[in-house]
């Protein structure tokens, strides 16, 4: 993995309704990874996702948001 500190952050569109996520895109550049994970949960474990796929899962929620 890295040893640089991820630099978490919930989207300014979060209501705070308990149901969100953090991501830390600081190491999309050095790493191609954007680490994922609950909000409600900062030291539990977190998914560690390519690029490429933060970008789908992005673009499927754009898609499928009610």
């Amino acid at each position: 993995m890295t040893t640089e500190s991820f630099h978490w952050f919930k989207s300014s569109y979060s209501d705070n309704g308990g149901q969100c996520i953090e991501v830390a895109t600081n190491l999309v550049v050095s790493h191609g990874i954007v680490p994922v994970r609950d909000s409600k949960n900062p030291n539990g474990p977190h998914l560690t996702l390519s690029a490429d796929a933060w970008s789908g899962l992005v673009e499927f929620a754009r898609h499928t948001a009610v």
